[in-house]
């Protein structure tokens, strides 16, 4: 597909802080191009009667519920600790 006319492939890339070499800005221009024909082809759809959506299908809240249980007890939780003292992991002193 040809580059529209109103396609400016060395502001898009400046835009994007991208430096195209000549045969970049030929192809990208040629896909974007033909993206932007296909955008004109989804223009020309006729919405009328149809709700705009912020998604495919209906959504509704996907939080599960907050139910305490049970977490590590303090023996499985310092397992793997190298270094421990009451209950707690030993890290070197990193403030002075």
């Amino acid at each position: 597909m040809a580059q529209s006319p109103d396609l400016n492939i060395d502001r898009v890339a400046e835009l994007a802080r991208l430096a195209l070499t000549p045969e970049e800005k030929a192809r990208f221009s040629a896909q974007l191009g033909s993206v932007l024909h296909h955008i004109e082809e989804l223009a020309k759809v006729d919405v009328t009667g149809v709700e705009p959506t912020a998604h495919a299908f209906p959504i509704s809240n996907v939080w599960a519920n907050d139910v305490a249980r049970p977490g590590l007890s303090v023996e499985r939780a310092l397992i793997n600790a190298p270094a421990q003292r009451d209950h707690m992991i030993v890290v070197p002193k990193v403030v002075e």
